[in-house]
């Protein structure tokens, strides 16, 4: 007997990464930062122990302050959540419950799963052959979400064609929903942007460019009006999404810039190296804006590369579905790291 909603019974969950714990690994297929986090933030969480027992900050004042000093905005623009899914979560449940959204074919794969989940109808808008974005045939009367730079492509667009995006889906009343994720790799990002759109909400993550993944800290920035809404979903689930050590972890590293910024200067470094590398070798990869890889390392399927790569010890991400069969995405390990794996994967390509 099934005992299930129907909701539950036609959701489609997220798949993640594997997380492997019997071996020593080269663990390239989360998108993980290969570096620690701050020293700070060891320092931050040190002592907390005490005031466990009492309920967090609902509001995570100080992350939020933080977060408002590095881009140079007000508190009042600033939303934290457990972790970017949660706030992306709230955010569909926030603004398109119940509506058609508009998203590319080929982006975050939780995009479909929170749609089901809150009654939104999905309308997937196919990447060109290159996996850019077709921002014209995104131009529909509906709110928009999309990555940027995406996953697993590893491309973005440039901030005039996200204020075109703005200004249509401004022009109908609706949103658009940027996902920052891999911001701090990229060579611009839509903080700018804030100032002239009230309908322009950017979602970022701790996990990526913080080192803080196994904290689970995301966050949200727009107009006022916008993280209203999402507090007010939030205090409809769980008002205290951020514990006590998350906040103290996330304040720290946020306030050390100076540390996460020379740190992505290392991922970038390790980036671009193995693109080049690649290349040379006459293998495509496509460009990348992200902490990872988007490699062409088969015509037609690279399972059985994945599986090889498996084999040695190395852990990267097959995404099986139609057009992206053939490519490999592969996170950016330490320097390395990367030696190793662009060799392993040069001699499995060459077989």
């Amino acid at each position: 007997m099934a005992y299930a909603s129907e909701l539950a019974l036609k959701l489609v969950p997220y798949t993640a990464g594997e997380q492997p714990k019997d071996r020593k690994i080269i663990k390239l297929n989360t998108n993980e930062n290969p570096y620690p986090p701050s020293p700070e933030v060891e320092k931050a969480i040190a002592g907390l122990v005490p005031q466990l027992r009492l309920y967090p900050d609902m509001e995570a004042t100080g992350v939020r302050e933080a977060i408002a000093d590095y881009l140079g905005l007000t508190p009042d623009k600033v939303f934290c959540g457990n972790g970017s899914d949660e706030v992306l979560a709230f955010a569909f449940a926030a603004f398109f419950a119940g509506k058609q959204v508009i998203s590319p074919d080929i982006s975050y794969s939780f995009y479909p799963v929170y749609a089901s989940l809150f009654g939104a109808k999905l309308t997937q808008v196919p990447l060109r052959e290159d996996f850019t974005v077709d921002v014209a045939a995104m131009q529909k009367d509906h709110p928009i979400v999309l990555a940027n730079p995406n996953a697993p492509t590893s491309l973005a667009l440039q901030n005039s064609s996200l204020r075109e995006l703005a200004i249509h889906t401004r022009s109908h009343g609706e949103i658009l929903l940027v996902d920052e994720a891999y911001a701090e790799f990229a060579r611009e990002n839509a903080v700018s942007l804030l100032e002239e759109f009230d309908n322009l909400l950017i979602v970022r993550t701790f996990s990526k460019s913080h080192g803080l993944a196994g904290m689970r800290v995301g966050f949200a920035v727009g107009s006022p009006e916008l993280i209203g809404y999402l507090r007010r979903v939030r205090d409809s689930f769980n008002s205290y999404p951020l514990d006590r050590l998350a906040q103290a972890a996330a304040e720290a590293a946020m306030r050390d810039s100076g540390y996460m910024r020379k740190q992505c200067e290392k991922i970038i470094d390790s980036r671009d190296w193995a693109i080049r590398k690649l290349r040379e070798n006459g293998v495509t990869v496509l460009d990348s804006q992200t902490n990872f890889l988007f490699v062409k390392a088969d015509e037609t399927d690279a399972s059985g590369i994945q599986k090889s790569l498996r084999e040695a010890g190395i852990l990267v991400r097959h995404f099986k579905a139609g057009r992206l069969n053939p490519y490999l995405r592969i996170s950016i390990g330490t320097q390395e790291e990367m030696e190793q794996v662009v060799d392993k994967l040069l001699s499995l390509i060459r077989k």
